[in-house]
C-alpha cells in the first residue's frame, strides 16, 4: 500500500467490509532488501482485536507514522475496525496541533523513539497525556527517555513485533492474547499467533525458510524471565566476533550512552585487519559538549561489560542517517559515514 493516509484509510474501508485477498506490505529493508509480506483479513483482525483486548478497549488514533509501512498501517486498520475516523498529524502540522483535534473520550498513538526523543527535546512531550497509551516500537527505547514520559503522565507501552506479525504483538515484554514466543538455537525469538502473515510474495522459498510450523523464525535474539518477560537484546547481526570475543553491539551502544556529555550512541562494525571487526562508537552529544575521548568511552564501558566489548574508536555524528519512515538508523548508511570519519 503507497499514498497520502487518507486515500490508504479510505481503501483500507473498502477492502476491509469486501476482502479480496491480502494487502501487500513492503519492510523498511532495515535488514537488508525490503520484502513484500502478505497480511490477510483474518491476520489484521486477530492483530486488532488482540491490542484492543490489551489495552483495555478501542478508541480513537492519531497517526504520526508513514501509513504504508506496519505500525502507521496498523493505526489506520484499528480505526477502520473501530468505526472511528483517525485524526492524521499531517492534516494539522505537529502532533500538539493533531491532539487538540480528536474528539473521542479514549484515544491512542503510535510513534518511533526518535518522535518521542524529538517531543521531549522540544518541550511537546505533555501533549502526550491525552492519550490512553502510547505505543512505541521500532527500536530500543532510552530508559531516560522512558523514565522522563513516567514524570510527565506520559503512558508509554512498549511494543515489539514486524511487519509479518502485523506490528507489535508483544506489549511491555509480554505476549498479546495467543501470541507465543519461544527462544531457538543461540536464543533467537521465535513467534506464533493469528497475526502472522501469510508469506513473502513471490518468494515461497524465502517463506518457507523463515515461517515453519506456524512460527516466525526471526533475526532477533532475546530471553525470557522468571514470569515469561520477554527481553530483546538485540539482532543477531548485531552481534560480531572482535578480537576472537562475541561483541553484542546493542549492548555496547546502551553503555556508551551512559558517558556524560553524550546525546544517543549507534555502535557499527567496521572491518579491521587486526581485529577482524572494529567496535565503533558513533554518537552524537548534548548540546556544548564535547566529543567524549575514547580513554573516557572505554573508562565507562568497562563499568558494566567485559573491557573486551569497549569501542576501539569514537566517531561523533550531527544526527544518524534514517531508513525512509524516520525511526530506524540506516546502519549501512552510518558504517559507511564511520569508515570515512577513520
Amino acid at each position: 500500500m503507497s499514498g497520502p493516509a487518507r486515500e490508504v484509510y479510505e481503501a483500507l474501508r473498502g477492502w476491509w467490509s469486501r476482502p479480496d485477498g491480502p494487502i501487500v506490505v513492503r519492510t523498511s529493508g532495515s535488514t537488508g532488501a525490503a520484502k513484500d509480506v502478505l497480511l490477510s483479513h483474518a491476520a489484521l483482525t486477530a492483530a486488532t482485536n488482540a491490542a484492543a483486548n490489551r489495552l483495555d478497549g478501542h478508541g480513537q488514533w492519531l497517526l504520526d507514522l508513514p501509513p504504508d509501512r506496519a505500525g502507521g498501517l496498523m493505526v489506520l486498520v484499528r480505526s477502520v475496525a473501530a468505526g472511528t475516523s483517525p485524526v492524521l498529524t499531517s492534516d494539522h502540522g505537529s502532533v500538539t496541533a493533531a491532539v487538540a483535534a480528536l474528539s473521542e473520550p479514549r484515544c491512542f498513538t503510535a510513534l518511533v523513539p526518535t518522535q518521542l526523543h524529538r517531543l521531549a527535546m522540544s518541550g511537546e512531550l505533555g501533549s502526550l497525556t491525552r492519550f490512553e497509551a502510547v505505543l512505541v516500537g521500532g527500536a530500543s527505547l532510552r530508559p531516560d527517555l522512558l523514565l522522563r514520559c513516567a514524570e510527565e503522565g506520559v503512558r508509554v507501552v512498549r511494543t515489539y513485533g514486524m511487519t509479518e506479525t502485523c506490528g507489535g504483538c508483544v506489549y511491555d515484554g509480554h505476549p498479546l492474547d495467543d501470541v507465543g514466543v519461544r527462544l531457538g538455537a543461540e536464543g533467537r525469538i521465535e513467534l506464533c499467533g493469528p497475526m502472522m502473515f501469510d508469506g513473502y510474495a513471490g518468494d515461497p522459498e524465502l517463506t518457507a525458510r523463515v515461517l515453519r510450523a506456524g512460527w516466525l523464525r526471526t533475526d532477533d535474539l532475546g530471553r525470557l524471565d522468571g514470569d515469561g518477560r520477554l527481553q530483546v537484546l538485540g539482532r543477531i547481526d548485531e552481534v560480531v566476533v572482535s578480537g576472537g570475543v562475541n561483541v553484542s553491539l546493542p549492548a555496547v551502544a546502551a553503555a556508551v550512552r551512559l558517558v556524560p556529555g553524550v546525546a544517543d550512541a549507534v555502535v557499527v562494525a567496521l572491518d579491521d585487519a587486526e581485529w577482524g571487526s572494529r567496535v565503533v562508537a558513533c554518537v552524537t552529544c548534548q548540546p556544548g559538549a564535547a566529543t567524549p575521548s575514547l580513554p573516557r568511552v572505554r573508562e565507562v564501558c568497562a563499568r558494566t561489560l567485559p573491557r573486551a566489548w569497549a569501542p576501539r574508536s569514537v566517531v561523533r555524528v550531527a544526527a544518524f542517517p534514517l531508513l525512509p519512515g524516520g525511526g530506524k538508523v540506516d546502519r549501512a548508511a552510518l558504517a559507511a559515514l564511520a569508515a570515512d570519519e577513520r
